[in-house]
Order: structure tokens, then sequence, then C-alpha cells
């Protein structure tokens, strides 16, 4: 049985067809689950958790980080989880929502010299290490949290977004 129950919305231009995404954050996001339960020991409930993704433009991801990060800006990706959640503990069945813009991706990925497919795992991957309780508030957190996403793209075929840069 899956252990993620998938819902897409696309709120913007630009962006594949809802079963394009659906398709690719599945992938993505089932290799997380995968990695997570097994080199994580990250615990997973029998019926599949349920997990929101929006993916909008850089007006509508402004205006959610206004509202609940008081950050009058785009950003890449929001992560809402449904309830707090510690790394390593067993989520409920709602797992919470991940926001993405896609010209905040596109602009991130020209800059960092990435396809947009690449940058976009990434950024489902930190999204989603977010719901689980992962942060970078501080240096520990940032490199736990960038080690967990680097192994992650690393079985997905990706290198280390990280290489070369100072923790977030």
């Amino acid at each position: 049985m899956a252990a993620l129950d998938i819902q897409i919305s696309v709120e913007a231009e630009g962006w594949s067809s809802e079963e394009n995404l659906a398709a690719f954050a599945t992938k993505v996001l089932n290799a997380a689950v995968d990695f997570l339960k097994r080199e994580e020991e990250q615990p997973f409930p029998k019926m599949p958790v349920e997990l929101s993704l929006v993916f909008t433009d850089d007006e509508n991801i402004r205006e959610i980080n206004a509202e609940w990060r008081d950050k009058d800006k785009a950003t890449n990706v929001l992560s809402f989880p449904a309830f707090p959640l510690e790394p390593g503990g067993m989520p409920g069945p709602m797992l919470g929502d991940i926001v993405i813009a896609r010209e905040t991706v596109e602009r991130e990925a020209l800059e960092l010299d990435k396809s947009f497919e690449d940058h976009l795992t990434h950024l489902l991957v930190h999204g989603f290490l977010h719901l689980f309780g992962y942060d970078h508030m501080d240096e520990e957190e940032a490199e736990e949290m960038e080690s967990l996403e680097t192994r992650i793209l690393a079985v997905l075929g990706l290198s280390d977004p990280y290489a070369g840069q100072e923790p977030l």
C-alpha cells in the first residue's frame, strides 16, 4: 500500500498538467519516503498519509508568505505541517501542505545552472522534510536537513545541491 496520498492543486499558469505533476511528485516523494523508512527508520502509519501540493506563482506565494510568516516577498517553497512533528515521529493521517512558486523555481534554477526539474525535485524534498519536523534555523539543524536532502536526491540521481555553498 502506498505511504502517501498526494493531492495536487495547480493554481497558476505555466506549470505542467496536473497529471504530469502528480506523477513527478509521486516519484520524488515516494523515493523520499522509502529513504526515510530505510535509512532514518522513519515510522509511517499503515494507511496512506495525505499530503497536499500547491503549484502556484510568485504573487500567490508572496501573499501566503506575508499572511503566515510576516514576510511580504515571494519564496520558492513553503511547508505547512498539519500537526507538529519531530524528526522520527509518527505522522498522522494528514501530513500537511507544500506550496511551490513557479517563477522563483525557474529563476533560481537559471541562477544555479540547474534544470527546472532538478531544482523542483530538490524543493519538493526540502518542503517534504519540513513536514517531518526538519528545519534549518541553526547550523546543526541545517547540516542535518541538508545531509538528508543530499542523500535523498542522490537516490534520485541528482548531485548535491549544496556543494560549494555554506549551510543555510
